[in-house]
C-alpha cells in the first residue's frame, strides 16, 4: 500500500497509508515524477500561519468564517505535480498511457484523477519539448500571467517588481513580453537580484541599502514613480514599498499571500494622497479572469504551455534544491529555515 505525507500539526508531517481506487470509465491513474513545493501558500500552511489554521472559506458568501471545531486539521499539501499516465479508463480519449501530465494535486507517489471532476486547474498533457522541470512551474506561470493581465501593462510602461521568488522572476519575463520598457526589481537577496538581471530586468535595488521609491521618483527624465508596481513577495514591507513607488494614479498589483496584520502598511500616506489603484490578483478560489469569458482558465493554461514550448519563459534554472519524496519533511524544513538559499525546491519520485 502506498504512503503519503500529511501535515498533522504546524511543521509536523506523518506518513499515512492510502489506497488507489479502482479506475472508473473516465479516470486516469498517474505515477508521480516531480512535484514543486510552493514557497508561499504551502509554507504558510506548513507554519500554521495561513487563515485556514482556524478558519474556512465560505465559497457561497465569500467570507472566511471560524471553524466549528478547534484544533489543527490534518491535510495534504501540494498543487504542482508532474506525473506519467500508467492506466486510463475505457472512456478516456484525451490522454494515453505514457503521457507526461501536469495536475494541481498533492505531493504523493500515485494519483487517480477523474477528467470530468477536476479542480480549477485541469490536467494538461506536456508538449513534446517541455520537460518536467519546466512543467512543474506551470501553475506559478499561470499566477504571474493573471497578474500581468491585471496590471494592464502598456507598451512603454515603467514597471517595478517587488519580491523575486519564482513568481517574481517569472513576472519579470512576462512584463517584458507585455511591453514594459523599463523594469526595476526590488529584493534584499543578491542572488535573486542577479537572476532577475540575467532574465532581462534593467535595474535591481536592494531595499535594505536604499529606498526604492526615492530611487524611482528622483530619476531625471523619468516619471515620478512607476506606472505599475507588482508586489510578489507576500510581505507587508514589500507592499508598502510598492505603494510608495507608484506615481500619482498608478497601479499596484498584489499577488503575494499575506499573513497576519498589516502593521507595515500606511494607507494614509502615498496610497491615499496619490489616488492609487490597488488590485488583488487571484485566478483560483472561484475568481474568474477580469477578461472572462474570452480568457477562461483553460485558455490561461494553454497559454502557459505555449510560452514554455516556444522558449519565451525560462524557469528550469530556478530550481535550487531537489529532494527525494521520502525526505519531504526535510525539504519543508530547509525552505523554512534557509529562505535566502531557495527559489524553488522540488520533490523527486522513484
Amino acid at each position: 500500500m502506498p504512503e503519503r505525507f500529511m501535515l498533522v500539526a504546524p511543521r509536523t508531517f506523518a506518513l499515512r497509508p492510502y489506497e488507489d481506487p479502482p479506475l472508473g470509465p473516465r479516470d486516469v491513474r498517474l505515477k508521480s515524477v516531480l512535484s514543486g513545493i510552493s514557497h508561499g501558500t504551502e509554507l504558510n500552511l506548513y507554519r500554521g500561519t495561513a487563515p485556514f489554521a482556524s478558519k474556512h472559506f465560505d465559497g457561497e458568501h465569500r467570507l472566511f468564517m471560524p471553524n466549528e471545531e478547534e484544533g489543527f486539521r490534518e491535510t495534504g499539501l501540494g498543487y504542482e505535480l508532474v506525473s506519467r499516465v500508467v492506466e486510463v479508463g475505457p472512456e478516456v480519449h484525451e490522454v494515453k498511457v505514457g503521457d507526461l501530465v501536469h495536475t494541481a494535486t498533492r505531493h504523493q507517489p500515485t494519483t487517480v484523477v477523474n477528467l470530468d471532476a477536476q479542480g480549477q486547474i485541469p490536467l494538461s498533457v506536456l508538449p513534446p519539448n517541455v520537460t518536467p522541470e519546466q512543467a512543474v512551474f506551470s501553475a506559478l506561470i499561470g499566477v504571474a500571467l493573471i497578474a500581468i493581465h491585471d496590471a494592464q501593462i502598456k507598451v512603454g510602461d515603467d514597471v517595478a517588481i517587488f519580491g523575486l521568488g519564482a513568481i517574481g522572476l517569472i513576472a519579470v519575463q512576462l512584463a517584458r513580453l507585455n511591453g514594459a520598457l523599463h523594469i526595476t526589481v526590488v529584493d534584499p537577496l543578491p542572488l535573486r537580484r542577479q537572476m532577475a538581471l540575467d532574465l532581462g530586468a534593467d535595474e535591481a535595488i536592494d531595499p535594505t541599502a536604499e529606498d526604492p521609491a526615492v530611487v524611482l521618483k528622483f530619476r531625471e527624465g523619468a516619471p515620478r514613480g512607476v506606472d505599475v508596481a507588482i508586489e510578489a513577495s507576500g510581505h507587508y514591507a514589500g507592499l508598502q514599498g510598492a505603494l510608495r513607488a507608484a506615481h500619482m494614479g498608478g497601479r499596484v498589483v498584489t499577488l503575494g499571500y499575506y499573513q497576519g496584520g498589516a502593521s507595515a502598511v500606511y494607507l494614509g500616506e502615498e496610497w491615499h494622497h496619490n489616488r492609487l489603484t490597488m488590485v488583488s490578483s487571484m485566478g483560483v478560489w472561484g475568481c474568474p479572469s477580469r477578461y472572462y469569458p474570452m480568457w477562461d482558465r483553460a485558455r490561461a493554461t494553454r497559454t502557459v504551455f505555449t510560452l514554455l514550448e516556444r522558449g519565451l519563459i525560462k524557469v528550469e534554472h530556478l530550481i535550487t534544491q531537489r529532494f527525494p519524496y521520502r525526505q519531504m519533511p526535510e525539504a519543508y524544513r530547509f525552505i523554512d529555515e534557509h529562505p535566502a538559499e531557495t527559489i524553488k525546491a522540488v520533490l523527486e519520485y522513484d
